[in-house]
């Protein structure tokens, strides 16, 4: 039982010693891939916002309050703006922030069902506004450039 022990100590002291930064980047990088290609099914070549967006705004997503039209053009500059963002680590915590709300807007009034999905994205965002972007990243050298 105590080699059982040793080793899972042993997986541990490895498990630690994977820097924070690495996981920011790597959950980064996996929400804004996902944010990535759900606006590259929105635009064209020119990312402009194609009409099939406008329709589905229109006929299928219905956010409240918000037009549809306005709500189509905000979601995808949103998603690909903010999937930049997050790529290179600029605004990293108001970019997590802003995609929290997109996510539940999108569970609360337009996929109810996708709950697990959301909740994973949710997660890597959280995780994000908690603990920052991590030194591989633009907000990382700005603050180290100030202090």
């Amino acid at each position: 039982m105590s080699a059982l022990i040793e080793s899972l100590d042993a997986g541990r002291r490895l498990a630690q010693r994977i820097p924070y930064s690495l996981v920011a980047l790597v959950a980064r990088f996996a929400v804004a891939a996902v944010f990535w290609r759900s606006a590259m099914t929105k635009v064209d070549e020119s990312f402009q916002v194609k009409s099939t967006t406008f329709f589905l705004f229109k006929e299928e997503y219905k956010v409240p309050i918000i037009p549809p039209d306005i709500a189509a053009y905000l979601a995808t500059y949103q998603e690909l703006i903010g999937a930049v963002l997050l790529v290179i680590g600029l605004a990293t915590r108001l970019t997590a922030l802003s995609f929290i709300g997109m996510v539940a807007i999108i569970q609360v009034f337009v996929y109810p069902s996708g709950w697990p999905e959301h909740l994973l994205w949710f997660a890597l965002l959280f995780l994000l506004v908690a603990r920052g972007p991590g030194a591989i990243s633009v907000d990382h050298l700005i603050w180290w450039k100030s202090a």
